[in-house]
């Protein structure tokens, strides 16, 4: 399937892969912008080149039957969304149990517009004590771009500048949303 993918994405799309997917078995990869559904074709077509497990969290209910076992296939994790457990120690968990485990999140919380984003992820990677990875999905230069490796420092501030950086003149499938 890796080569379907590779004729999908450099071929037809046209898209290019700029710097390197880290090779570890734990970080957080932080994927901005997300500004439509097609974000996820592309992620699904550069992991299937890039051949590295890439995972995602949902709600507990998407992995019961009858689609439980392809969500997990995918890469998938269930997380209970109640409002009385904290996510942030659940998902930090869920590294700490397995071995290997890479979290691709949108720090947006969602596919419009926003702001700031959400701090959830930030948290996430110093309770797990686990990297970030930056990814950037630029419809308008049509690449993925990977960061280095970024340790979170206990300066969120600093740390949040640095990570808008690499966005800067990023644009999302929906512009006006980026």
């Amino acid at each position: 399937m890796r080569w379907l993918a590779k004729v999908i994405y450099h071929k037809l799309l046209g898209w290019k892969l700029i710097g390197t997917f880290p090779k570890v078995d734990k970080c957080l990869v932080i994927v901005v912008p997300h500004t439509h559904w097609m974000d996820f074709p592309i992620a699904a077509l550069v992991r299937s080149i890039i051949k590295e497990e890439i995972n995602f969290i949902g709600k507990k209910s998407l992995f019961r039957p009858p689609f439980g076992w392809y969500f997990r296939w995918m890469g998938g994790a269930p997380v209970n969304r109640s409002e009385n457990q904290n996510k942030v120690q659940a998902i930090a968990q869920i590294f700490k149990e397995r071995e290997k485990f890479r979290l691709a999140l949108a720090p947006e919380g969602t596919r419009k517009k926003v702001d700031e984003w959400r701090t959830g992820f930030y948290f996430i990677a110093k309770e797990a004590e686990v990297p970030i990875c930056m990814a950037a999905l630029d419809f308008g230069k049509k690449e993925v771009k990977f960061s280095e490796l970024f340790y979170p420092t206990d300066d969120m501030e600093a740390d949040f500048k640095f990570m808008h950086q690499f966005y800067e003149g990023v644009v999302g499938k929906v512009p006006e949303y980026t």
